[in-house]
């Protein structure tokens, strides 16, 4: 194969150097970003000698070149194109970097919140049970260890702005000690407590610049998020763009010192005053929703929730949540995200127990369970969006749930938390708390079990697995702690037969159209399957030569001595891990046996990363043989007979 060949027509292509913005790649595909979708032939890519594939996602070009192939057009792609080896990372981050305003804002917000809610569900937590203890035992209450735990409960919440404006800061490439300047500027001292506002007695003082044309009104904004982020914002594009114009030898001086002067005064005099009258109109709104006679408005906000989940603009809600305990002490748009997303859970685990195929179990169970937790990506994209009416149920019950919370009055005393941990931070109403929860899963439950019906992929019948589980069949007895190549001694010697895949884990085999990845589904990479593991392993599936191990450690291919080419690869997308939880045990052009460790990876660690396991063990040249014959189907032991070809 020409690989520079390849490489210079996919080149010419995509619009060549002016069109390309990064490029990367992963065990199978070369990931291109590049700038105008419009300039690039991808149909004529389809028809360069070599390329299996060619398909857009997540703002990437991918074009499916197949193991062993994809890292050395990758290197003849870089010399005729001029660019520089980009990490997984940076072409995540280009990537982003071509989507409209609009989504961008979003995944913003959501990058600033998303880190600071430990801090904010800890003191919470705290809140309510130093709240409960107090009302439950009146001597509590005048006691000094309330005064220190609820001075401790109330921290983050006191010194929100400097939480916010440090995470602002790291997303917005600024200072994060500036931007803590600007954080403890918004609620100095000097400045009147917003929340004492209401009751402070007299006229509110005014700072006069330049008479009665430009004043700062003195008062704080505790309590407030918004204007925080936008100063921030500000602030850091304020410091770029001096340490791109000042000089070198008074930089380090000039650059902060003139960005906390402009951003202060500007933070005091417009974005304080204009985007905390915003955000007050925003809570306002939301308050108001939530408060509609019976729970009309939370009805229609348990119903959408878990498309804003899909669209990515759940994150805007750490923003509303935040604003109702600062400056009201509840939050009660917790009821309605938490019935939505039980609502999920449940409509998840009704796919799970109404299912036959293996591998829908496999992803529905531990995503119901991770949803009744509040973490419902798993159970949204990856089982109810993609059925549909799952989805649909979910709605339902999430709708009706979150009405009747609203109509109970449920609140929390912090955010960030759903589902069962809310129990933790309810007020007061943990019993309608829990018929919230009970009424959103009974309903979304009953209404999936009656709307949704399995449906066999591509016409073809579900792989049967002869009634076993995953709990039916024990794990082999492995020494999951040796740490060098070679064979298990629990492992059976075993003499190789001819054009013959052996299993290199153990697990449930599902067929290769049931893995969730289009290009390994469709059979672009070569015939083979999909295997569940029950191990944390992968061993060498026949006698033969390392024909490639990739720098992530997710995927290894293998060239039989009888003429097999053969990829392993673990996990879906796992090559976004950057080799994190991976270890190999082998390099490129190593020869092994049957049975030699390969590749050793943590597979719970992966699993809470929100990545799907199913590993695929596809004959890249399939296409070579008459025939090819899935000899095992369900449970499999490492090394029994997977696959024959002729």
């Amino acid at each position: 194969m020409d690989y520079a060949k390849i490489a210079k027509e996919i080149y010419t292509l995509v619009g060549e150097r002016e069109n390309l913005v990064s490029a990367a790649h992963c065990a199978t595909r070369l990931r291109l970003v590049i700038a105008d979708n419009e300039k690039c032939d991808a149909k004529a890519i389809e028809d360069v000698d070599g390329v299996k594939g060619v398909f857009f996602a997540s703002g990437q070009l991918q074009v499916i070149l197949g193991t062993g192939t994809v890292n050395k057009v990758y290197d003849e792609f870089l010399a005729v194109s001029g660019l520089t080896a980009a990490t997984k990372d940076e072409v995540k981050a280009a990537a982003a970097a071509k989507q409209n305003i609009f989504k961008r804002t979003i995944k913003a917000i959501g990058d600033v919140f998303v880190p600071i809610l430990p801090a904010i569900v800890a003191t919470g937590l705290m809140m309510g049970l130093v709240e409960a203890l107090a009302k439950a035992i009146p001597t509590f209450a005048a006691s000094d260890w309330f005064a220190v735990l609820d001075m401790i409960a109330n921290t983050a919440f006191a010194y929100l702005p400097v939480l916010v404006a440090v995470s602002a800061a790291r997303v917005f490439g600024g200072n994060i000690f500036l931007g803590a300047v600007i954080g403890l500027l918004m609620i100095h001292s000097n400045l009147i407590n917003a929340w004492a506002v209401s009751s402070y007695e007299g006229e509110i003082p005014v700072w006069h610049l330049i008479g009665d044309i430009v004043t700062i009104r003195q008062v704080g904004y505790q309590g407030h998020v918004i204007p925080v982020v936008i100063a921030v914002f500000l602030m850091s594009k304020v410091e770029a763009w001096l340490h791109k114009h000042v000089p070198e030898v008074i930089d380090l001086f000039v650059t902060p010192l003139v960005t906390v002067l402009i951003t202060s005064f500007t933070t005091l005099i417009i974005i304080g005053p204009v985007f905390a009258t915003v955000e007050n109109y925003v809570l306002g709104a939301a308050e108001n929703l939530i408060a509609l006679p019976f729970g009309i408005g939370a009805f229609i906000m348990g119903a959408i929730y878990p498309l804003t989940v899909v669209c990515g603009l759940h994150h805007m809600y750490n923003v509303i949540e935040l604003g109702m305990l600062s400056n009201v002490g509840l939050n009660t748009w917790m009821p309605v995200a938490s019935a939505a997303n039980f609502a999920q859970c449940a409509a998840c685990l009704a796919v799970a127990l109404k299912c036959k195929k293996a591998k829908t179990k496999t992803i529905a169970i531990p995503s119901a369970i991770s949803a009744s937790l509040g973490i419902t990506e798993p159970a949204i994209f990856g089982v109810n969006l993609r059925m549909m009416k799952p989805l649909i149920a979910g709605m339902a019950g999430g709708a009706i749930g979150a009405a009747v919370g609203a109509v109970m009055g449920v609140g929390a005393t912090a955010n960030g938390v759903t589902g069962i941990p809310g129990f933790l931070i309810t007020t007061n109403c943990t019993l309608q708390y829990a018929l919230v929860l009970l009424i959103s899963f009974v309903v979304s439950f009953a209404v999936c079990w009656a709307i949704w019906h399995e449906e066999e992929e591509d016409g073809k019948p579900a792989l049967k697995t002869g009634g076993s589980k995953a709990s039916d069949v024990k794990a082999a007895d492995i020494k999951t702690d040796e740490k060098t190549v070679g064979r298990s001694e629990n492992l059976p010697e075993l003499k190789c037969e001819a054009k013959t895949v052996y299993s290199p884990m153990e697990g449930i085999v599902i067929a290769r159209n049931e893995i969730d990845d289009e290009t390994f589904a469709a059979g672009v990479l070569g015939d083979g399957v999909g295997i569940v593991p029950f191990v944390n392993e992968v061993r060498a599936p026949f006698d033969g030569t390392i024909s490639s191990i990739f720098d992530t450690k997710h995927a290894v291919g293998l060239a039989s001595a009888d003429g097999m080419e053969l990829l392993i690869h673990v996990g879906i997308n796992t090559v976004e891990l950057e080799g994190e939880h991976f270890e190999a045990y082998v390099e490129e052009g190593d020869a092994v046996k049957a049975g030699d460790l390969l590749i050793r990876f943590e597979d719970d660690k992966i699993k809470a990363a929100g990545y799907d396991i199913t590993t695929a063990v596809l004959l890249c040249n399939s296409d070579e043989y008459d025939e090819l014959h899935i000899e095992k189907t369900g449970a499999v032991k490492q090394l029994e007979k997977l696959i024959t070809v002729k």
